[in-house]
């Protein structure tokens, strides 16, 4: 295995060396959908969806992705409440929104995608292990992990204990044996709606955010496995407390952790908070799915995005070089030609999936494809399309795939293109008369609504210019 991953609990690039031989594990935190993803949310999931392809299809591996759904936590029953409705219908309203973001930018569905809701039972399970053994301990209905009895506390970011500041819940300082100490479970409070309370043998209540992943991690990869992914903004506190807690009851819990950077907007990290968002609905209105995919999934996974309208707007003609070619090809020499990746691809995706050398390595290619084109050499034609396709079909951006084509349905696609043909062909008859005057304004016509009409040896063809 030549694949080599970042590892930030040893802030070093590491040999990746499966658990299991031939199979891959990876638990990548999903959203708290206490409302609609905003770009910077779906980073993460398009990251870990290009890992899995590269797990897949470069080192012949069986994934199993676990991609959970947070749907209940403080956040999410404030927000019902504002809104006036039941907290269960808030969640699934946006955890049905995250979803349809995942569709739309051709993020593939997990193999397990667990909701929090349902695997209380497993969380229990796991606090009255960690009781059982001396690192939790009860006060009145609450329950805390006790950090002082972990020395391996503050491992994964490398901090000391007595450097850090306490836990976020305050308001029951006096409670705890230290400040720090953390929530595993959370008594029912005055004024929560009983159905977002679970009886336990410390009384009804509900999961502590950081228990939630501990548990459906067990559940459904076992006790220790690859890959634990998520944001950058979850290295502390949670997933230091969810490794605490695993190793403390007794689990290995992930051999690597890999974080992806933020995505910012005006220099600040993208938050509901801060109000500075971008929500996939709405942006997928203004450029196509593709192209933001493409924006979100060329840069390295560890660098901080800038979401801006310019460099969105680059990163759509850069693609438009790439489909451009694709389906000139296509056209020329017919879509299918099996190819093997490329050496210099593989070599930049087995280096921390170096996804910015990749993506060269594609426009290289597709360099050499068009001066095939353009001197009539089929067979090089050919061999640059299948390498090409192949890269593509790794980073989820292949132009011919079914659910990029025509970018919104069949149906769609199938519609614009007798519409667009329908044009061309009152042009070719405006030519063939010598209406030259009618002929250029069919064509500026077409220009200005972002298609772009090439005349060629086998007829004019067409493609969508933004």
């Amino acid at each position: 295995m030549s694949l080599r991953l970042y590892d930030t609990a040893a802030r070093a690039v590491r040999d990746f060396t499966p658990l299991r031989a031939g199979q891959a594990s990876v638990y990548v935190c999903g959203l708290t959908v206490q409302g609609p993803p905003h770009v910077g949310h779906v980073r993460a999931a398009l990251v870990f969806d290009v890992l899995r392809s590269w797990l897949e299809r470069g080192h012949d591996l069986d994934v199993t992705l676990v991609r959970n759904v947070t749907d209940i936590d403080d956040k999410i029953l404030a927000r019902a409440a504002d809104a006036g409705v039941p907290w269960w219908a808030w969640a699934y309203t946006n955890e049905l929104a995250c979803t349809r973001a995942y569709d739309v930018l051709g993020v593939r569905p997990p193999t397990y995608e667990p909701r929090a809701t349902g695997h209380v039972p497993d969380m229990v399970e796991l606090v009255e292990r960690l009781v059982e053994r001396g690192h939790a301990y009860a006060v009145d209905g609450d329950v805390y992990f006790d950090v002082r009895s972990f020395p391996e506390y503050g491992a994964l970011t490398r901090q000391r204990l007595e450097d850090l500041e306490p836990a976020a819940d305050t308001d029951t300082d006096e409670r705890k044996r230290d400040p720090r100490d953390f929530a595993l479970w959370k008594a029912h409070k005055p004024g929560e709606p009983d159905t977002a309370a679970w009886p336990t043998p410390w009384g009804r209540g509900r999961p502590g955010w950081h228990l939630e992943c501990s548990a459906m991690a067990e559940r459904y990869l076992g006790p220790d496995f690859d890959v634990h992914g998520g944001g950058l903004d979850l290295r502390f506190p949670h997933h230091e407390n969810e490794q605490a807690q695993s190793r403390a009851a007794g689990d290995g819990f992930a051999r690597y952790w890999l974080h992806n950077g933020w995505v910012t907007l005006g220099g600040e990290k993208m938050s509901k908070s801060l109000g500075n968002t971008a929500l996939v609905d709405e942006v997928v209105r203004r450029v196509r799915p593709v192209e933001l995919r493409y924006y979100l999934v060329a840069p390295h996974y560890r660098s901080t995005i800038e979401f801006t309208d310019t460099a969105l707007a680059e990163a759509g003609a850069a693609y438009r070089r790439v489909e451009a070619f694709v389906q000139r090809a296509a056209e020329r020499v017919g879509a299918e030609h099996p190819a093997g990746l490329p050496e210099a691809f593989r070599a930049a995706l087995d280096d921390d999936l170096g996804t910015p050398a990749a993506v060269a390595v594609v426009h290289d290619t597709v360099r050499v494809g068009n001066t095939a084109l353009a001197d009539g050499d089929d067979t090089a034609t050919a061999a640059a399309l299948g390498a090409v396709r192949a890269m593509l079909a790794v980073l989820g951006l292949d132009p011919l795939d079914p659910r990029w084509a025509g970018g919104g349905g069949d149906r769609l696609a199938e519609v614009t293109d007798g519409l667009v043909r329908l044009a061309l062909d009152q042009r070719q008859a405006a030519r063939a008369r010598k209406d030259y005057a009618a002929a250029d304004a069919l064509r500026d016509q077409l220009t200005a609504l972002g298609v772009q009409v090439e005349d060629t040896p086998q007829g004019p063809r067409w493609e969508l210019t933004r």
